[in-house]
């Protein structure tokens, strides 16, 4: 690592302690003062350490997750929906760990007050600290390798965070090897987008021998074997890539799992459902739920269940699309519980059904996947696990990603699985409904 990286990764390290100790300062006031005099023990000294070591930990566990400490690594919206996210959820759990120490409910206000002061600094040092970061350390100065006439893709994405990166000069490793080589001399970080295999390698071993600062595009290939498993054939190091995603017991286990949850969830969202039904009904009279064919495990069909949020004849010339941005199919109800994803929420009971799980690959028609694996044969591959409510391209694309991007995402959740994993996306989830980019049309 170069200095200026160690300066980069101590700056974001100052910011986060500052904000952490910030959010701490002020729970703490507001604990002994409001909190603290009405739990059936009263806490001294050290039981003032133990709660607000436990809220530190709990609120470093959320910012974590969620990516708050990513300054200059996210963009700054998402860096300060992230320090919401995280302060309220911290906060929470705070509240419910005042409620079980004092036996009782106790008034709400002390912490929601507290709560929004803890948003409005976290949001001033965030801002401060972002354009701090950006006067201190430049965007990355990068050389973009690009292959198959990806150079205009490359850009645009790259576009799309200038205060990260900027594009030196963009080469084509298929017709100008040589020039990448002797380009390779006097740069120290470069991009490799969509770079055939047999070139990409020779260019990668190089760019390790000089220290160069290596950002590349995976391969659907890369995937699979960031996934595999290391082992020993004699003296010959081997990667072991599994046919199966899951095993059995971590079968039983997500299924267990997938029902307590979404009974869970049920019993808590009904009043919402509720509502929503009732303003999809008196806007058109028509009806409430859309039943539509997807594919899940192994392809295998099954009827999902979404609120209506189209007009009642959509698809009436039986062709099968995706939403556009704007699209005029939308009702008004509609728009809202698609931002909002409320249109989701009938599909627990196919949870409980067994058709879908909470967390895995979102189940497409099969008209859809037909129409992908002209151009992507390998698109099935993301059914080797159940079909989910909420999944890891939805966390880390949005609606509009192309299939291509979307698949090697999916792919990635189908080979590094774990219930850890599982719990992270779902608590990213909360966060997404939040991100309005989430649910653009293509």
């Amino acid at each position: 690592m170069n200095i200026q990286e160690i300066k980069r990764r101590l700056y974001t390290l100052a910011v986060a302690g500052v904000n952490i100790l910030m959010q701490e300062i002020l729970m703490d006031r507001m604990w002994r003062q409001y909190y603290n005099p009405y739990i059936r023990i009263p806490f001294w000294t050290r039981g003032h350490w133990y709660i607000m070591t436990l809220y530190v930990v709990v609120l470093m566990f959320f910012t974590h997750i969620y990516g708050g400490l990513k300054i200059g690594y996210l963009k700054q919206f998402d860096v300060m929906l992230s320090q919401i996210v995280a302060i309220v959820c911290a906060n929470m759990v705070f509240y419910v760990e005042v409620v079980l120490l004092a036996y009782k409910f106790l008034p709400i206000t002390p912490i929601m007050v507290v709560t929004g002061i803890n948003i409005c600094m976290a949001l001033l040092l965030t801002k401060f600290a972002m354009i701090a970061y950006g006067k201190l350390f430049p965007p990355h100065k990068i050389l973009l390798i690009y292959g198959r006439e990806k150079e205009q893709e490359a850009r645009n994405k790259i576009e799309e965070r200038r205060d990260k990166f900027l594009v030196l000069e963009g080469v084509n490793a298929e017709t100008e090897l040589k020039k990448v080589q002797e380009k390779l001399l006097s740069c120290d970080t470069v991009m490799l987008w969509d770079v055939p295999n047999f070139i990409r390698n020779t260019i990668l071993k190089e760019c390790y021998g000089r220290r160069i600062r290596i950002y590349t595009m995976p391969s659907i290939s890369d995937i699979l074997l960031s996934g595999s498993e290391i082992m020993h054939f004699f003296d010959t190091p081997l990667f072991l890539i599994r046919s199966n995603a899951l095993t059995v017991d971590q079968m039983i286990v997500k299924r267990v799992i997938d029902i307590v949850v979404a009974v869970f969830v049920l019993l808590v969202i009904w009043p919402v459902m509720i509502v929503t039904a009732v303003l999809i009904k008196f806007y058109d009279g028509g009806p409430v739920l859309y039943k539509q064919v997807r594919c899940s495990l192994f392809g295998k069909t099954f009827p999902i269940y979404k609120f209506r949020s189209m007009k009642v004849d959509a698809e009436k010339d039986g062709i099968a699309r995706l939403a556009q941005k704007s699209d005029d199919r939308i009702t008004p109800v509609g728009r809202v519980i698609r931002k909002l994803r409320i249109d989701e929420l009938p599909q627990l009971f196919n949870v409980i059904k067994g058709d879908m799980s909470f967390v895995g690959p979102r189940p497409e028609r099969p008209e859809i996947i037909e129409a992908y694996k002209e151009d992507l044969p390998e698109f099935p591959y993301r059914m080797k696990v159940k079909a989910g409510l909420t999944g890891y391209a939805q966390i880390y694309g949005k609606y509009n990603t192309v299939p291509y991007d979307k698949l090697k995402l999916d792919l990635y959740y189908v080979e590094h699985y774990s219930l850890w994993l599982d719990l992270k996306l779902f608590l990213l989830t909360i966060k997404i409904v939040l991100t309005p980019e989430s649910t653009e049309g293509v």
